[in-house]
């Protein structure tokens, strides 16, 4: 199967073909008719399943079908996600699906300069990419308007969820045009998915492609039980048999990436760091030297599982195991993208045992051992602390968010004022 037996416009095929693009993935197959459609969709596909394309293409053709160009400070399409960096990566994609069309793609992201965010908003835009906290600073700046929005997509809605984003989609969502179509994609299904499908979509068509949960099936995983004093010298040693190859290493706390990123370049190692007290700026500049190859090891928090899409990342090191069990699935879902093979390494310490026991359960499968014996689970034993900040060490969408969690999600599509409470403003 190929695009054009999707249905959509010669035009548009025509733009992918340009970029390579030619072979529709499984979840596109799988969502693509349903969202031409017009039918709101639930999609459920690990991450470098091009989910992006998923949802992008559809809402493109029927901007392109229509003709019609958005008024001042209104948006056409609105598609929200938790992360700045997912975020700019979405944006960037977009904008290469429209080239030559005359259909405007914006992105407004925390850490940015509001005012001209402000401005690029003033003449309307087709498709607006945002992280919730900044679309709300412009919503209370009247600097964008969303009644006349028709497309709404909740990309990586589980980690919305758990970064407490809810809030600020309780608030956005009775915005919108009430006639309209949603879209929510996302790599693992948590308990309190479900509540909020049912809450922003309408009779949705489920497409899925992998069991939520479970990994790519190209990546190969392994694990090392290791002392937690003796993990540097084995990660040196591992990153040593492929310099030449990009390698993504993943710690719990901010301090501790920024630790380990020093003492890797101290060893010789071309290597950089992005977390939640670096500058956007800073972390922009970290992923631009790592996609063309000038960082060959990046070390990062849990900021960067879903904002990372480059083909070429072909290892993956769990130098701390994620708190929450998801996060592991995300974060070694950036390597093994778009069909391409690829390596995740976990090092394992004593009292990271129950944190791999609940990432094995959620996966339903073990991760064969590298090197190393299983350590025994003491008694009392319990899980560590994520470090401080949200989960995943924090400074994800530099947002304002609500307290993360509990209850079931509200909202409704009747349009009405709401009562707008101000959440916290995250760094």
């Amino acid at each position: 199967m190929d695009f054009d037996m999707l249905g959509l416009a010669p035009r548009l095929v025509n733009v992918l073909k340009e970029q390579g693009i030619t072979d529709p993935t499984p979840i596109q197959t799988q969502a693509i008719p349903h969202a031409m459609n017009g039918r709101d969709v639930m999609g459920l596909a690990q991450t470098g399943t091009g989910k992006t394309a998923a949802f992008g293409l559809p809402m493109i053709n029927a901007l392109l079908k229509a003709g019609s160009k958005p008024g001042p400070k209104t948006v056409r399409g609105l598609i929200l996600a938790p992360t700045r960096e997912l975020a700019k990566q979405i944006a960037d994609n977009l904008t290469a699906y429209t080239k030559g069309t005359h259909l405007k793609v914006a992105l407004v992201v925390g850490g940015a300069g509001i005012v001209g965010q402000t401005k690029r908003l003033a003449n309307g835009v087709d498709l607006l990419v945002a992280t919730p906290g900044r679309l709300i600073d412009l919503i209370d700046r009247r600097a964008v308007r969303l009644d006349q929005t028709r497309y709404l997509v909740l990309d990586e809605a589980d980690q919305m969820l758990d970064m407490g984003f809810i809030h600020a989609l309780r608030q956005i969502a009775p915005l919108l045009a009430k006639d309209r179509q949603t879209m929510m994609f996302s790599a693992t299904m948590p308990k309190l998915m479900n509540e909020l499908a049912n809450t922003y979509l309408n009779d949705a068509v489920r497409v899925q492609v992998n069991p939520p949960g479970q990994a790519a099936k190209k990546i190969n995983q392994s694990v090392h039980f290791v002392a937690q004093a003796a993990k540097t010298d084995l990660l040196v040693e591992l990153l040593d048999k492929h310099r030449d190859e990009l390698a993504l290493v993943f710690g719990r706390t901010k301090h501790g990436c920024e630790k380990l990123y020093k003492t890797l370049e101290k060893r010789g190692f071309a290597a950089a760091s992005i977390h939640g007290n670096k500058s956007q700026g800073q972390r922009d500049r970290a992923l631009t030297a790592f996609k063309e190859g000038k960082v060959r090891v990046l070390v990062a928090t849990d900021v960067a599982a879903r904002g990372i899409d480059i083909p070429d990342v072909r290892h993956v090191y769990n130098y701390d195991l994620p708190n929450v069990p998801d996060n592991y699935v995300h974060r070694i879902g950036r390597t093994a993208r778009a069909g391409a093979d690829g390596a995740a390494v976990a090092l394992v310490a004593p009292d990271e045992m129950i944190e791999l026991q609940d990432i094995e359960k959620t996966m339903k499968e073990k991760i064969p051992v590298a090197s190393g014996r299983p350590w025994e689970v003491q008694p009392g034993q319990k899980k560590r602390p994520n470090g401080g900040g949200r989960r995943g060490g924090g400074g994800g969408g530099g947002n304002r968010q609500g307290k993360p969690g509990g209850g079931k999600p509200g909202g409704n599509r009747r349009r009405g004022s709401g009562n707008r409470s101000r959440g916290k403003s995250a760094a």
